[in-house]
């Protein structure tokens, strides 16, 4: 039975759900709701190799999400490129900046990093907000368009797009798991453990900071543009710091450092919200003070805490085992004493 609790089946649990969803439920708005949270958890899984597996929490996520978002609406319905040359592009333009802004930002180390990346977030948010002229300002992008053609397949549909961002979610999670499970992702664990100690065994922390935080940019400027195609209309709003903060929400919630957090915390709290949505000026008086006592008892979140609690058992279960044949052995002896007492 505790078996159900590795990480493994559950994610392989949840993509199964995720394929199914559709042809369970009629209801459009459901499956509306679902694409919104399969984008986040792209953005979620950007914030999660950061944060959870090199220690370095960028305040940034919105921006770069942003960036990405008004990539393509501005490459898209101002330049006239093609969907997919634009969707590409709009990626690589993240991660130039990425690359950019992490060749300064990794001169800081701890909350020195945490401060400039929230100075930064909000310098790309007054950006997309006052350059009326590229980005329409207040008015926002109107008219992006949907995603392409590929061949026979179409996404002109609810349901077809819905598809789509689950491919690249999917696709996300492999290449996390990849990353997770390889030397490259244990390097990264050294890193958050002790850069230093890192360093005194020839890793090169500086050059595998930079490729991780252009891989956290790469998956948020991917989580804007399938956004931004899917509402087909985006605001300055979407770079606010309020949405780092429910991306880092998100992340807590489900499990910081964990393959499977995102999913599960992204999924929880997006369905919880739909569900509290007459109490939304109240939702941060909700959501504050049962994410404080989440960080206090469970700091790597729900994920976290049940792969906690699988562990204890399974220790506790081989710890019965070892005694097993010690008491069966104890107990042969004693009946060979009262043998000899009584011989």
């Amino acid at each position: 039975m505790a078996k159900i609790f590795k990480q493994r089946n559950m994610i392989s649990l949840l993509i199964v759900v995720a394929v199914l969803f559709p042809l369970i439920t009629n209801n459009t708005y459901y499956v509306h709701v679902m694409t919104l949270s399969f984008i986040w958890m792209i953005g979620v899984y950007g914030l999660n190799l950061l944060a959870g597996y090199t220690g370095y929490l960028s305040l940034a996520h919105a921006g770069f999400f942003a960036i990405g978002a008004y990539s393509i609406g501005i490459l898209t319905v101002k330049a006239g490129m093609n969907f997919w040359g634009a969707f590409i592009l709009s990626l690589l333009i993240t991660c130039v900046i990425g690359l950019v802004v992490g060749l300064i930002a990794f001169r800081t180390k701890e909350h020195f990093f945490a401060i400039y990346t929230l100075c930064l977030g909000y310098i790309l948010y007054l950006i997309i907000d006052k350059w009326d002229s590229l980005t329409e300002g207040v008015r926002g992008l109107i008219g992006i368009p949907a995603p392409a053609s590929i061949g026979p397949i179409k996404f002109e549909t609810e349901i077809s797009h819905y598809y789509l961002v689950l491919f690249f979610l999917l696709l996300v999670v492999l290449i996390m798991y990849r990353i997770i499970h390889s030397l490259t992702g244990r390097t990264y664990i050294a890193i958050r453990n002790s850069e230093d100690l890192a360093k005194t065994i020839g890793i090169s922390t500086m050059k595998n900071k930079l490729t991780v935080f252009v891989l956290s940019t790469f998956f948020a400027g991917l989580s804007g543009a399938l956004y931004a195609s899917f509402v087909r209309f985006i605001g300055p709003d979407i770079g606010a710091i309020s949405i780092t903060f429910d991306l880092l929400t998100y992340l807590l919630v489900g499990g910081i450092g964990t393959l499977s957090g995102p999913l599960v915390g992204t999924t929880l709290i997006v369905w919880l919200s739909q569900q509290l949505q007459g109490f939304q000026e109240y939702r941060m008086l909700i959501f504050g003070p049962v994410l404080t006592l989440l960080v206090i008892f469970y700091p790597r979140g729900i994920v976290g805490a049940v792969s906690s609690w699988y562990t204890k058992l399974i220790s506790k279960k081989d710890h019965q085992r070892i005694l097993r044949p010690t008491k069966v052995r104890s107990g042969a002896s004693i009946e060979a004493e009262k043998e000899v007492k009584e011989g």
